[in-house]
């Protein structure tokens, strides 16, 4: 079981689209998660706006969120520099404030983040150090 695990949008979309590619992946690493999960607002606003445009209620993830299974794990205005400062750093990726929110997230709480996304392999979290992450060997 893993415990203190940080969840990018592409796996939460993944576990509620049955026809997405990477389905069968994230339901077994959900399996694998200790709740509370932590992401943030950005994930939670993309979540919900690429599963609506599938077709999939939305209610799905805020039921998650109403429950405790997925938390968020830091405010937007409390990090605003923070986040600037990474988005300006990876401008050339560029990184969304989703992934500068994820990155963040990593370096307060030292937890791996489960991702599809191949940018964290760029990302460095305290400007040097590789990410740890949880990503299909595909991605």
């Amino acid at each position: 079981m893993k415990t203190g695990v940080l969840l990018d949008t592409g796996p939460l979309v993944a576990y509620f689209c049955e026809k997405d590619a990477w389905h069968d992946w994230a339901v077994e690493q959900f399996e694998s998660f200790v709740p509370p999960v932590l992401t943030c607002e950005p994930v939670l606003t993309e979540t919900c706006f690429l599963l609506a445009r599938a077709g999939i209620p939305v209610w799905r993830l805020l039921d998650k969120v109403r429950l405790g299974l997925l938390r968020t794990g830091l405010r937007l205005d409390d990090e605003a520099g923070a986040l600037r400062e990474l988005m300006y750093r990876y401008r050339n990726v560029p990184m969304s404030l989703a992934d500068a929110c994820m990155v963040k997230l990593a370096e307060v709480s030292e937890s791996p983040i489960c991702t599809l996304d191949s940018d964290f392999l760029v990302y460095r979290k305290n400007g040097k150090e590789p990410l740890s992450l949880i990503i299909p060997e595909m991605c």
